[in-house]
């Protein structure tokens, strides 16, 4: 249990941030202005010196340079904690809009929602308003698709325990996970930076070992380095000077023209790369206590002595001097005097002889922590939540169970307990009166329960179990599908899961709706007495009263619930309170006189 609210920490946090950053702001505002008066007191102090000589001239502009980059310096550093604090105070901000149910600016992740899966769409677990949108924080294209792949499949009971036991550290560091999060936000590492890099880690070296290339890139400044000194030394004229310096640059050229793949393998990654090596280095600095954690963190330093986010900043350094071939009266002089471009990708190929293996599990275990972390907020914000605890056999008991994508002021929850195999759990009850509602429930905190992560209720017991559901079903005219036949198909992937006997959780609402209500009732009847008979469990919503006579047939094995609905004159009431037996009141008349049918 979190001793701090939420909210007190992140409106703690906002105050704290916006009290900080005004301070820093005004140290940026002097920086800039001792910026300035650093460089022109450099150029007063040589105009002054003049008379005193050349040398002397330079030599009070050089010192009066230092000052101005050691104050250039400053605020560059300045400005990275301006920067990074005010991604921290968006990312708090964000937070206590999200407690106040306010969460449609996190990305939804409708790009991870499969065409076919047996409960995505039903349980809204991607798209706007889903459960994506309200538990992930991850900022890494990796870590999304990771996280979303835990929702998608259900984990064993070895691995879920292991990740609850991580998020509960995670949980109980708020801010480490808030700047986690704010290095990530400062560039996105993307799947496609990450390929660029695999890619290029697969290439064979081209220079490394070669002697004719060793021997060229130390031979190549020796040789421009002597003509800028005999030139210097009045040995050679500036004609000649010149024409070897354009030699020397015409082969600098060549040379780069030949290994200029080297460089656009990888791209322009140098911002992601940054915030790759932030994000890694926050994590090589933290004090975990659980294996899992630690286990992450190891991988990092995988690869001998150095760290691993030195490595990336070391990668990140040479790719900023691959660019300085976009500054020609950087690059030019650089090319001739160094040949630049041969020095930058030697480096690149022995850094990747040095990290080749250990760069492809920094971006897995990058991802698994930025995961973990994103389920350690969910469990901070909501302390009331709990983690579920995981059974051997076939249960899942729940109490006070809720829904929570519906605001806590707005939600009721229920208990619920089933035992053993083949039950069935049949709901009936009126419109509008909570069953559908209920069955997500059950199906949303099946999910992040088998994700790893704290669920919506005050306790919940659980076997490991995929939830199968037939909830909303809709005709697919590309495929020339009706609703009836796209119903069945469901149905069929159901039924073979529960021949196979797989431990599926079922959630089955109105089933066979899309023909007739005899066929639907012979239907109904004959699945549930066919899933009842294969072993299967659980929730079963209809609005078929008649089924609920199957209990006379099987005492042991189907238990009637429902909702129900008060009808005071012409206004309904709903409690949305589960409660055993048969429904008895229904409401559909009453709607049908609301919207102008004559009954």
């Amino acid at each position: 249990m979190n001793q701090i609210a939420p909210a007190s920490c992140y409106s703690q946090r906002v105050k704290t941030i916006s009290t900080t950053l005004v301070t820093l702001k005004k140290k940026a505002t002097l920086l800039s202005w001792l910026r300035l008066f650093s460089f022109l007191g450099a150029v007063l102090l040589a105009w002054l010196l003049r008379k005193s000589g050349a040398g002397w001239a330079v030599a009070g502009f050089i010192s009066g340079m230092i000052s101005f980059f050691y104050f250039v310096n400053r605020d560059l550093d300045n400005k990275a904690v301006i920067e990074n604090l005010s991604r921290l105070l968006q990312i708090c901000r964000d937070e206590l809009l999200a407690l106040d149910h306010h969460f449609h600016h996190f990305p939804d992740g409708a790009e991870y929602l499969p065409s076919l899966h047996p409960y995505a769409a039903d349980l809204d677990l991607f798209g706007k308003a889903s459960l994506f949108q309200y538990i992930n924080r991850t900022k890494s294209e990796q870590a999304g698709l990771l996280l979303a792949g835990w929702l998608l499949e259900p984990a064993s009971q070895t691995e879920i325990i292991s990740r609850q036991k991580a998020v509960g550290e995670l949980a109980a560091i708020p801010e480490w996970n808030q700047q986690l999060q704010s290095y990530g936000a400062a560039k996105p590492i993307t799947v496609a930076a990450e390929k660029n890099i695999s890619n290029w880690l697969q290439e064979p070296n081209r220079l490394l070992h070669k002697k004719a290339w060793i021997l060229l890139r130390f031979l190549f400044p020796a040789a421009s380095l002597s003509s800028l000194a005999l030139y210097l030394t009045g040995t050679i004229s500036p004609a000649q000077f010149l024409t070897l310096a354009t030699v020397f640059l015409a082969i600098a050229l060549l040379i780069t023209q030949r290994l200029m793949p080297a460089w656009i393998k990888l791209g322009k990654i140098s911002a992601e790369l940054e915030s790759f090596a932030d994000s890694i280095r926050h994590i090589e600095s933290a004090a975990f206590t659980g294996e899992r954690l630690n286990k992450h963190k190891a991988s990092f330093n995988s690869n001998g002595p150095k760290k691993a986010s030195a490595q990336i900043a070391a990668l990140k350094k040479i790719m900023d001097r691959l660019d300085y071939r976009l500054n020609p009266v950087v690059f030019i002089p650089l090319s001739i005097f160094l040949c630049w471009d041969l020095q930058q990708v030697f480096s690149l190929e022995k850094w990747k002889e040095e990290n080749r293996e250990g760069i492809r599990d920094w971006f897995e275990s990058l991802a698994a922590i930025e995961a973990l972390s994103t389920l350690g907020t969910l469990s901070f914000n909501h302390p009331q939540w709990v983690f579920p605890v995981i059974e051997t056999g076939t249960v899942f008991g729940g109490k006070e169970l809720g829904h929570p994508l519906i605001p806590e002021g707005k939600r009721v929850c229920n208990s619920f307990h089933t035992t053993g195999k083949g039950v069935i759990n049949l709901v009936t009850g009126s419109n509008m009166a909570g069953k559908s509602t209920f069955l997500r429930s059950c199906g949303i905190n099946i999910v992040l329960a088998m994700a790893g992560a704290a669920v919506c209720a005050r306790g919940l017991r659980l076997s490991p179990m995929k939830v199968m559901s037939s909830m909303r079903v809709s005709d697919n005219l590309e495929e020339s599908t009706s609703t009836f036949y796209a119903e069945l198909k469901k149905l069929k992937t159901i039924i073979e899961a529960v021949n196979r006997k797989e431990p599926v959780f079922l959630l089955l609402d109105e089933i066979l709706r899309g023909t007739n209500s005899a066929d639907r009732h012979t239907g109904s009847t004959a699945l549930i007495r066919q899933l009842l008979a294969q072993g299967a469990v659980g929730l079963v919503a209809t609005h078929d009263l008649e089924l609920a006579n199957l209990k006379e047939e099987y005492p042991e094995q189907l238990f009637n619930y429902h909702f129900d609905v008060q009808i005071s004159g012409e206004e309904l009431y709903f409690d949305y309170i589960l409660k055993e037996g048969i429904c008895r009141s229904m409401n559909a008349s009453l709607l049908m006189k609301k919207i102008g049918i004559e009954m």
